[in-house]
């Protein structure tokens, strides 16, 4: 990366092998079973989630604010 510091201006090259996104003989395999963050990613878990933790916070501003 080249900096032009007199006019302030960010010059960056890519080279050809930077675009190469071909896939590599290191990919891991197809049938590989998928992790936690698979899991986490899923949309009811999520809304669950985001249920649970407005309920927590209603519940901790209410400790905090009215009682």
């Amino acid at each position: 990366m080249r900096v032009d510091r007199a006019r302030g201006v960010t010059c960056v090259i890519i080279a050809r092998e930077m675009l190469d996104t071909t896939q590599s003989d290191a990919a891991p395999p197809k049938d590989e079973p998928r992790g936690c963050l698979f899991a986490l990613s899923q949309p009811p878990l999520m809304i669950f989630l985001a249920v649970i933790g407005c309920l927590l916070l209603m519940a901790s501003l209410h400790d905090l604010l009215l009682l």
